[in-house]
């Protein structure tokens, strides 16, 4: 296994993250059942333009993005989403590294705390975020009988 170098996420990563996010996010649209979900219909140009103010992060094995995140400074909130692993690199830990350099970035900058939300049939993911000391703050019916889950965790 080689190593897993995070670095900043750039405008000139679009198009290999927006594939990442695509092939990361389809078994996200199997368990809703929602093949129209925003990461699966964002177009290039709005991913381009959406990463000019990032904190988002790449995590690049070799010449390859093998996860991304992104994330937003809104005042003293850090607001990350749309994590994305390869489906071939899931379990490696990325989606932890990802959110530890994300974390380090906004508290450098400022953020007091981090925000992230994920779907209440998204087990893995709120696994995930909890084990990485994100709890739950709130639950936003959805469609479907689903909940939107905002979890927090304090940085610094």
């Amino acid at each position: 296994m080689s190593d897993i170098e995070i670095r900043p996420i750039t405008p000139d990563d679009a198009g290999e993250v927006l594939t990442l996010q695509r092939a990361a996010f389809v078994q996200e649209a199997l368990i809703y059942g929602s093949p129209d979900m925003p990461p699966l219909t964002q177009t290039l140009e709005e991913l381009r333009a959406e990463l000019e103010t990032n904190l988002g992060r790449v995590a690049v094995d070799g010449s390859r993005i093998v996860g991304a995140l992104r994330a937003q400074l809104d005042g003293e909130l850090l607001l990350i989403g749309r994590i994305a692993i390869a489906p071939d690199q899931q379990g490696r830990g990325i989606g932890s590294q990802l959110l530890a350099a994300a974390e380090q970035a906004g508290a450098e900058a400022g953020a007091r705390e981090a925000e992230l939300f994920t779907g209440s049939l998204s087990e893995a993911n709120l696994r995930l975020y909890q084990r990485e000391g994100y709890a739950e703050s709130e639950r936003v019916p959805q469609d479907g009988g689903t909940e939107q889950v905002f979890l927090r965790k304090p940085l610094g």
